[in-house]
Formats: structure tokens, sequence, C-alpha cells
């Protein structure tokens, strides 16, 4: 077992984040001295489990979160801090509610078929001013500015110095650029583990939010935080693997895929409506998917259920051999329910032998008038209802999908009793 009080003394880490991600994304931490992280290690630190979004009561006892060695990250803008996701326990045992371990459940069922999920991420978000009103970048104004090397090089500090951080971490990043809105970024790095990218993904969310306050800025992953410009998606590339390094998704298929490919492929496309509550978790993300046109002329999110080749128009996408990326997902997806939802799909759609239906070589944005395809859900309430429904979907997720659900119809009640300026607006006089 990994000695962290011994790692603590080589590296010289006076203090560690032992930090859990609840059900609605948020990211729980106590900070630890060293010198009591032999015994954290053990038991674990205690949280007030209704203090967090984890669907508890204030007459519960403590949760505590017992830290993952192997997840440990060396704060690089603070090395005096080590930070450790950790997996939530309630009265012994592993808390199923809590996302990371819902993740591990299903990769454990996975496993027992020697298959492995490995995923990359695609994390977009923008750099706004510190107040959230605006871009931060007042210059960045063209139309199109996707790959725009003027507006990139203007924030070159922030993203060099992630980047930077990336590559001492041994992530592997491999490109950076400026994407589809004003102010928007992406930063690549290469796939991994699923549990590995996912401690990754939760990681990186909290260090461009980090970096960018210390210049000054403001990073966001809101799906949709600037009505007319491109929302943030977390494009989410997939592979299943045998523990002897074997790609089952490659194969001598149409476009390199495999049999276990299009049938997961198939999960994907079968429980599409409730996995949207999963990887579209807002109020917010129904802004993002099923858009009107951007100023830059493309939304670049899904609207269907559909799959193509390479085609960034559709849910699904087959960029090349032995993988898959799905569009759905955006920047509020939650880092583990999001692989374990996929994952659920996906091995649903093996044991059953799901056809995918038939691939479209079309621009949806432009001819899917023009074929019957599905819609995607409209708006939260309709996709978490989707999600209820689908009993293998949810059943993959266990207690964490109830619980998921629940608050995602308070956060539904909520947004229908606000009355908006918009209402006033069209309908005072009517």
């Amino acid at each position: 077992m990994t000695d962290l009080a011994s790692i603590a003394r080589e590296k010289g880490i006076e203090f560690f984040l032992i930090s859990f991600t609840d059900l609605l994304g948020v990211q729980r931490a106590k900070l630890v001295p060293a010198r009591a992280i032999a015994d954290m290690a053990v038991n674990g630190a205690g949280f007030a489990g209704f203090a967090a979004w984890l669907d508890m009561s204030p007459a519960d006892a403590d949760i505590l979160a017992i830290p993952d060695p192997e997840s440990l990250i060396q704060l690089p803008w603070k090395p005096s801090v080590g930070w450790l996701a950790a997996d939530v326990h309630f009265e012994g045992r592993p808390f199923p509610k809590a996302p990371r371990v819902a993740l591990k459940s299903v990769l454990a069922r996975a496993a027992g078929k020697d298959m492995h999920l490995k995923h990359g991420v695609e994390c977009e978000f923008f750099l706004i001013q510190p107040d959230g009103s605006a871009i931060s970048d007042p210059a960045d104004t063209q139309a199109k500015p996707c790959y725009d090397q003027d507006a990139l090089m203007r924030r070159f500090d922030v993203i060099a110095e992630i980047c930077s951080y990336m590559v001492d971490l041994g992530w592997g990043p491999y490109q950076n650029d400026h994407e589809d809105a004003n102010g928007q970024f992406e930063m690549n790095w290469d796939y991994a583990d699923a549990l590995v990218t996912a401690d990754r993904h939760a990681f990186f969310k909290f260090m461009v939010k980090s970096v960018a306050e210390r210049h000054g800025l403001r990073a966001t992953f809101m799906p949709k935080p600037f009505a007319h410009l491109t929302g943030n998606g977390c494009h989410t590339h997939l592979s299943m693997w045998t523990a002897a390094g074997d790609n089952l998704f490659e194969g001598d298929g149409e476009l390199g895929l495999s049999p276990t490919a299009y049938a997961f492929l198939g999960g994907l496309i079968g429980h599409a409506k409730g996995l949207t509550a999963v990887v579209n978790p807002t109020v917010n993300s129904y802004k993002r998917l099923n858009a009107p046109v951007t100023v830059s002329g493309a939304t670049w999110s899904p609207n269907t259920i559909t799959y193509g080749g390479n085609n960034r128009t559709h849910m699904v996408r087959i960029p090349d051999a032995g993988r898959l990326e799905l569009r759905l997902p955006d920047g509020a997806a939650n880092p583990y329910l999001m692989p374990a939802a996929i994952l659920a799909a996906g091995l649903d759609g093996i044991e059953t032998q799901a056809d995918p239906g038939q691939r479209l070589d079309i621009d949806m944005y432009v001819e899917g008038h023009s074929v019957e395809a599905e819609q995607l859900p409209l708006n939260l309430l309709d996709a978490v209802r989707a999600l209820e429904a689908d009993e293998v979907l949810a059943g993959g997720l266990g207690a964490a999908a109830a619980a998921f659900a629940k608050f995602k119809r308070a956060e539904w009640a909520d947004y229908k009793s606000q009355l908006t300026e918009w209402e006033r607006r069209t309908t005072l006089d009517c």
C-alpha cells in the first residue's frame, strides 16, 4: 500500500486535500496536515453527508472519505499541497450514492467480463471576467473565432501554464486551441483507464479555475454561458480493452469497428434519452442542445439520436478505427457519473447485441429534416423522466440514479418557479 506519510516527507507535502465529488458535481474537501494523513488514509476524513449533495439526512452519521493513494496529485502551483480523490464510505461500506463509488461499481461489473473502459475527454471552457458578465478578452470578436491564433496567444500565459502542469504531471497533453466561441478554449490530453481519466477530469476543472483566478480571470465550464455563442461541450472518446491490452472496439467491420463496438454503440443509441440527463445535467444544458445557430454558423452540439462517420453533426461520431466519440456531454457533466452511465449503457448494448441502426452520412444540421430520427430531450425534466423510466441505465448506476433524479427534479421545480424578464416583456400586456 502507498505510504502517504512517507511520500509527504519525500516530496515536501505539508497538507493534503482529501476530495470527493458529490452528485451535483461539486468537489468537497478537507485540508489535512501531513502529520495526520496516516490515520486519514486508513479511516478517512469525516464529513456531514447532508452538507453535500448526497441525498442524506442531518440525522445520519458521518460519511468518511477514504483517499485513493494512487490518485495523488501534488498541486503544481502550490507544491506543499497534495490532492487526493476519495471514495465515500458510510456505516463501514462504500456509499453507493457517491459518484466515484458508482463508477467503480460499473467498472467492476465490466471487469468481470474482461472488459475495461478507456476514455478521453475534450473539456471546453470560457475565460471570462471575474463577475461573469463577459468574456475576458474584449479583442476576441471574430465571427468565426475557432483556432484564432491571435486570441489564443493573448491568453498564452494561462493556457501555457496549465499545459505545462499537465506535462509535468505525466498526462500527455498534445494540443490546445481557441474554440468555436469567443473567449472559449479546449485542452487535450491522452486518454487512459476510465477511473484515471475521471480523476484527472475532476482535477482539471479545479486546476483550470485555480490558474484562471491566479491571473485575475474566471474560468467556466457552464454549458451555455452566452446565448449567442457556442456552448461548452465535453466530447468523450471511448474504447473497451482486455486486461491483456487488446482493443475490443478495433475490427474489420465498417470504419474499422468490431461487432463489440457496434453493440456498445447500440447501447448508447438505445439509452440516449436517459443518458442525456446524466451527461447534460442542468437546466442550462438544454440551451446548448437543440440550440439555434450561433454567430459562428453552427452549434457543434447534437440534436438527434444518430451516429455517423467522421461527422460532427451527430450524437456519436466514428472518428477513427477502434473508438467512438460521444458528442452529447457538456461541461457540467459529472466526471464520475458520466463514464458510469456511458459504460452502463454500452454494457447493456454488448449483452443484448443491440443494433445501432443505420449510419447517417449527412449533415444533420442541414438535412436532418429529410430522415426519421429521434430527437434528444428538449429540457431537463424530460431527460430526468427518461432516466427514471430506463430500468437498465438507472439500475446500472444503482442508488446514485434515484438520488440524482431527486435533486434534478428539485432543480427543475426551482427553475420553473422563477419569473423572468422575458415573460414580463412578452406577456404583461396579453
